[in-house]
């Protein structure tokens, strides 16, 4: 059966697992050199950052529930605080929780693809994250997380690559979504990874396409929320 549950395939090793650390040394390291990191403008792939680099993500060794997003819009980047904007109050919604919650890094952690607003493109929209990022820290970041049952996908290159490292590429939203609820989710150890379609308002003409999204993903989505936090 095909399952939801992120592995790594047999040709890659798994990083080493950070056991929780009540004193948050080895956290509050990885903490400050990911904020301390200038490699898309020092050493970029491809063009470097138009502004100066502001890590935007929020971390801890004792969240069971990760978001992991695509890159800090604007506004994130200038406030210093993920989703500070109308698509943040989607997700909230969808996720049934409000601010102190969503932003208690003890139990969420918010983990861009790109930590860096990429800055626009010619037609005013976010150009995709930075690959420096996923390359540099993922690995790392995510082997740092030994309490993490739930990993919310949410944009197209989120999605790419931990379904990727579920053995799940190519797969739609809806597809995955369908296996979630046929239970596939549950067969594999790790945690469970659960594609969402980015709350922009760019992708309401899906939702509006999909009932079903808001009518049975959602209730099951805020229960499962519910239970881990």
């Amino acid at each position: 059966m095909t399952s939801l549950k992120e592995r790594h395939p047999a040709h890659e090793k798994a990083p080493a697992v950070a056991r929780p650390d009540a004193q948050g040394g080895e956290i509050a390291s990885l903490d400050r050199r990911i904020r301390a990191c200038r490699i898309c403008r020092d050493m970029p792939l491809g063009a470097p950052l138009e502004r100066e680099p502001n890590p935007v993500f929020t971390l801890s060794n004792t969240a069971r529930i990760c978001i992991a997003g695509q890159a800090p819009g604007n506004l994130a980047d200038r406030s210093g605080r993920p989703f500070t904007d109308p698509s943040g109050v989607r997700l909230r919604a969808w996720m049934g929780v409000g601010e102190a919650v969503f932003y208690d890094a003890a139990r969420i952690n918010i983990v861009p693809m790109g930590f860096c607003f990429p800055g626009t493109d010619p037609k005013g929209g976010d150009r995709p994250p930075r690959p420096e990022c996923r390359q540099r820290w993922h690995g790392e970041v995510f082997a740092a997380m030994p309490r993490l049952e739930l990993i919310l996908a949410v944009g197209r290159a989120a999605q790419l690559w931990h379904l990727g490292k579920a053995g799940l590429a190519g797969r739609s939203v809806a597809e995955v979504l369908d296996l979630w609820r046929a239970g596939a989710g549950e067969v594999r150890e790790g945690p469970t990874i659960l594609p969402l379609p980015h709350p922009s308002w760019r992708n309401s003409g899906w939702i509006s396409r999909n009932p079903w999204f808001e009518e049975t993903i959602l209730p099951e989505l805020r229960r499962r929320i519910a239970r881990l936090l």
